[in-house]
């Protein structure tokens, strides 16, 4: 079975461990073994910072033994989605691994932008006097192509026809 990374802010939910179970189960169903962030065992180092290291590293090391990274691309204290999780996906990709994203709101990013900011029509910069890009993207034109799915499930069930679409399967 592939293994798949499951990128996201789902870490940081305070139900983050069941959250986790649930998305290795779902992962399971689709026919891949699910990886996730606090599959990891790490103890308390000396200092904040080194905690902080020691759960980057073996993020990394488990994101480096999938074959797929599924990321939740979900807005996160924001309109944006987590910048860790942007991270892991951009790892990836350097990494050549096939990736995957989803997001409950696809609509494109101008139109999010100014429902957040309460902007009226037509204003095409955001309230920090930065421009709104409109490529007509729901997400950063660096993510084109990956927001394949509104949901963990959705996205499953999209990779998992890739999957075997590439083995000749469908």
């Amino acid at each position: 079975m592939k293994k798949i990374y499951l990128a996201g802010p789902d870490v940081f939910e305070p139900n983050a461990v069941e959250m986790g179970e649930k998305l290795k189960q779902l992962a399971h169903k689709y026919g891949f073994i699910g990886l996730f962030p606090l599959d990891n065992i790490i103890s308390a180092k000396q200092t904040p910072h080194e905690t902080a290291r020691a759960i980057r590293d073996a993020n990394i090391k488990l994101l480096e033994s999938a074959d797929i990274v599924m990321a939740n691309l979900n807005p996160f204290r924001g309109v944006e989605p987590d910048s860790g999780t942007v991270f892991e996906v951009g790892y990836a990709a350097a990494l050549e691994k096939a990736i995957y994203c989803y997001a409950a709101d696809r609509r494109e990013m101008i139109a999010r932008v100014r429902e957040q900011q309460q902007l009226p029509a037509g204003v095409t910069l955001c309230q920090e006097g930065k421009i709104i890009e409109d490529f007509k993207l729901s997400h950063n034109l660096m993510l084109i192509d990956l927001v394949v799915a509104v949901d963990a499930e959705s996205c499953l069930a999209y990779i998992a026809k890739r999957v075997l679409q590439a083995r000749g399967c469908f």
